[in-house]
């Protein structure tokens, strides 16, 4: 592995990195359900949520380069700091995610099409919005409360770089598959094979393991 190897990957370092380092880890810290819909071929999933809970874990048993992937980036910072501080320091981020990745025409996995938790988050604000300015103006004004306090949350989430909506989306059984075992995953990746599982069609020619 470089030793120039910044911590911010383009794709196409990725694919290099790769290349060049066959036991490097792809750990993709978005929801099971869009990990489900596509993912880098050879990525194991570990949500962002539950980092907290394995870093110890992966911490103590992967020493080779681990590369967080989510959908554009923000999410595997997030990831970056939780294993940070639970004592990696042998970790890389994505840069733009797997929107850069697949924009590059990088090999992918795919399964079944399901909303991002960054849609889905943009999609339950508005509509909470919408709907509180419509009742503001057709049952009482009081409902107006209702987009302000959404807005109020929009500025904390930018300020913060936290989404408190999209933890809770996160947790809905829709980007839970029932399939997906986190704890097989992790202890998956910290042993570097594939979990048990039939994996989704790929557009690439890497083996993955399925979530």
């Amino acid at each position: 592995m470089p030793l120039t190897l910044p911590p911010l990957l383009q794709p196409a370092d990725l694919a290099r990195l790769r290349a060049g380092s066959p036991n490097t880890r792809i750990l993709d810290v978005r929801t099971p359900g869009e990990f489900e819909t596509q993912h880098i071929a050879g990525a194991y999933n570990v949500p962002l949520d539950t980092l907290d809970e394995h870093g110890a874990e992966i911490r103590a048993s992967v020493t080779d380069p681990v590369v967080l992937v989510c959908r554009s980036g923000q999410r595997a910072r997030k990831g970056e700091d939780a294993l940070r501080a639970a004592g990696m320091a042998n970790l890389y981020v994505l840069d733009g995610g797997m929107a850069a990745w697949v924009a590059t025409g990088q090999p992918v996995r795919e399964g079944v099409r399901r909303v991002s938790l960054e849609r889905q988050v943009r999609i339950a604000a508005g509509a909470l919005a919408a709907t509180g300015g419509f009742l503001a103006l057709v049952v009482n004004p009081l409902f107006a409360l209702l987009p302000a306090l959404v807005g109020s949350g929009l500025v904390f989430a930018g300020i913060t770089d936290t989404c408190t909506m999209g933890m809770l989306l996160a947790r809905l059984p829709y980007n839970r598959p029932a399939t997906c075992d986190v704890r097989a995953m992790v202890r998956a990746l910290t042993l570097g094979v594939a979990p048990a599982g039939a994996a989704p069609r790929s557009r690439g020619n890497d083996a993955s393991p399925a979530c």
